[in-house]
């Protein structure tokens, strides 16, 4: 029997600097993941490297991991968390969902929520949605800005507008170079679907009572 072909991420990671359209990618995995099996085995490799690695984080007690996970609706977050970080050592792992925040973290500044659930050298946070909620849903939907009182922003102003994203942008950059400093290595990952699947999965929901929380 041929060797088996390992599946190829290269083709999915953006560099740091480089310029890509999310339109323009591929939403298919490609033609070395010939099916759920053989994804299984896949995932199984991996799970046991990232128990390995786990170890070799908490020993060492230089370094801490923060992982992004990003993505539209039923892009399939929870479940990835859950497939592949089910294999790690829960008590040096912790997964925070950022949901809409509260009236009381609308009072401060964006990054104050994320800053809470940073994760201590030789740990790992998970991030299921994230501070880039606040430049990419807030982006879309403006209106969401009033209940944080900004005084220097007016949402219904296009170039006050611009002027926040800018400032936003730089105040995330600035943020994960301090945490590179300080050890924190930063993946961040977008769970990328067509908008097909996405219906697909949506209307699926409906006939799982178990999923019906996740309408609101």
């Amino acid at each position: 029997m041929g060797k088996t072909q390992r599946f190829k991420y290269s083709k999915f990671l953006v560099e740091p600097g480089e310029k890509f359209d999310l339109a323009k990618r591929s939403t298919e995995a490609g033609k070395e993941l010939r099916d759920k099996a053989h994804g299984a085995e896949e995932l199984a490799r991996d799970v046991a490297a990232l128990q390995q690695a786990q170890r070799v984080l908490y020993a060492s007690n230089s370094h801490s991991l923060l992982v992004i996970l990003q993505g539209i609706d039923a892009a399939g977050k929870d479940g990835t968390i859950r497939h592949v970080m089910g294999g790690v050592n829960p008590q040096g792992c912790r997964v925070f969902s950022f949901k809409a925040p509260t009236a009381a973290e609308q009072e401060r500044h964006f990054l104050a929520r994320p800053v809470a659930c940073l994760p201590p050298r030789g740990m790992i946070s998970l991030f299921n949605r994230s501070y880039y909620e606040e430049v990419l849903v807030v982006r879309v939907h403006p209106e969401f800005l009033a209940a944080q009182s900004l005084p220097s922003v007016q949402p219904s102003n296009p170039k006050s507008l611009e002027k926040l994203w800018k400032q936003r942008f730089r105040e995330i950059r600035a943020f994960e170079q301090a945490l590179a400093k300080q050890g924190t290595i930063i993946l961040k990952f977008f769970l990328h679907l067509s908008k097909e699947e996405q219906k697909k999965r949506l209307l699926a929901r409906l006939s799982d009572p178990q999923k019906y929380w996740k309408f609101n």
